[in-house]
């Protein structure tokens, strides 16, 4: 029997326009006010009119030679004109699956499709652009291929969104990121700007676009948070965690529940009287908040533990954050950490390892045994003379759960029944516990938990 090759699809006609439309953005700040001042209005209008037009005819060329299809479990991507590149994605490789709708997507009807794969420093292969409905469709493909869902066939429509985990009130989202320091920092830096007004009245056109440059710079941050998760919408099916969320620019992300790495939870000084907190997911593949891409890990952008305590049950089931009893280092310890000893500590449940640590911003990061990829014991000079130990519990995500600070023997001992616990989590039948022995789980002979709470 003859497979039929189905053949090669091409973007959507008008991606062409839209990458021309980024890059007039990206051209306007890179001539900066510098060069508007030294060559004129008229001069600095025309060579932005003939950089964006080369942009949009490099733009059709290169959509002109750029195609993609599914062959068998690969997602194959060709392009390039002088230089001919064809990508081949294992879609057993695929982690989670994000269809994206910037502005002008939005307005003309379009989306990106972006994948994130495990191993990947950033998205790979995106493509940009597809018709929503193609975007869609595609998408329930390759997680069927993946088998990390039932096989879907393309539709010509979105599917029907999940039923809904919970959704995040906008007003508190906005109060969450005025509770930073960023936009603590801006009444000082416009006291400022009203003193340098006051003693220099004679301010150039430069220097008050400089300034108010500077100032938006200090907000970036939290508005960029605000406007990615605005409206932000968690569900979950059979398979696979359900993210959307933004204002200017739309998300949909489908994370497939079994490629969690693990959870991090993050108590910000500044929201602790609040009593918020927020969640950020671990995949293999995708980027951190704080590497560069950062609207591809969050779980919960701002909520209360009970909130979150739901969030956690669905991610991990049978994990609890208010029954994690941590453990402490030894009080010798205390030299190396004068405050945040008493903040560290480490807890073993049947399913998960649990790492605390953070004095001004504490967090917990939880991390599944079938998902721990290496167990190290780290031993620095300091630490040798004290006779301590950190272990490590590494994942293919790249965070670490780490117990810091033990006794030499717990240590060694820790780090044996982690990867006694992550053999048999990985080798775990559907009827049979994740990180279950024989007895059921043990934890290290030395370990005398404290009954501190993760708060």
């Amino acid at each position: 029997m003859v497979t039929v090759e189905e053949p090669r699809k091409r973007l959507h006609p008008l991606s062409p326009l839209l990458h021309g439309a980024k890059a007039l953005v990206v051209i306007v700040v890179a001539l900066s006010w510098q060069t508007l001042r030294q060559v004129g209005l008229g001069w600095f209008a025309l060579m932005v009119l003939v950089l964006v037009l080369g942009a949009i005819v490099m733009s059709v060329v290169s959509w002109a030679y750029t195609g993609y299809h599914v062959v068998g479990r690969e997602l194959r991507i060709y392009e390039g004109l002088l230089w001919r590149r064809t990508r081949a994605i294992p879609l057993e490789r695929l982690q989670a699956v994000e269809v994206v709708r910037p502005l002008l997507a939005q307005l003309s009807g379009l989306a990106e499709l972006r994948l994130e794969v495990v191993g990947g420093g950033k998205t790979e292969a995106p493509l940009a652009y597809l018709s929503v409905a193609d975007a869609v469709a595609l998408r329930d493909r390759l997680l069927a291929l993946a088998g990390s869902s039932a096989a879907v066939p393309p539709v010509a429509a979105p599917s029907p969104v999940p039923p809904g985990l919970h959704a995040v009130a906008n007003r508190d989202l906005v109060v969450s990121q005025l509770l930073t320091p960023n936009a603590l920092t801006l009444p000082i830096g416009a006291a400022f700007v009203v003193a340098q007004f006051a003693f220099e009245p004679s301010w150039s056109f430069i220097g008050v676009a400089s300034t108010v440059t500077a100032l938006a710079g200090v907000l970036l941050q939290p508005v960029r948070r605000v406007l990615n998760d605005w409206n932000f919408r968690l569900s979950r099916d059979e398979s696979a965690l359900r993210l959307r969320a933004g204002l200017t620019e739309t998300r949909a992300q489908t994370v497939p529940v079994d490629r969690v790495q693990g959870v991090t939870a993050t108590w910000p000084l500044l929201w602790r009287g609040q009593g918020w907190l927020r969640l950020t997911l671990d995949v293999a593949g995708v980027a951190g908040q704080d590497g560069g891409n950062a609207q591809t890990d969050r779980l919960l952008p701002v909520g209360t533990a009970p909130v979150a305590e739901t969030i956690v049950g669905a991610v991990l089931p049978g994990v609890s954050l208010a029954g994690l009893t941590f453990s402490p280092p030894p009080p010798r310890t205390r030299w190396f950490h004068p405050l945040a000893r008493p903040v560290l500590g480490v807890a073993l449940t049947e399913r998960v390892i649990a790492s605390r640590e953070g004095l001004v911003t504490r967090t917990v990061m939880m991390v599944p045994y079938a998902r721990i990829q290496s167990v190290r014991v780290v031993q620095g000079p300091l630490q040798r003379l004290l006779g301590v130990a950190t272990v490590y519990a590494d994942t293919a995500r790249g965070p670490s759960a780490a117990a810091r600070d033990r006794d030499l023997a717990e240590a060694y001992e820790l780090a044996a029944e982690l990867a006694r616990r992550g053999r048999e989590a990985r080798l775990a039948t559907p009827d049979r516990a994740p990180g279950a022995g024989p007895a059921g789980p043990v934890a290290p002979a030395q370990w005398r938990p404290t009954a501190e709470s993760p708060f």
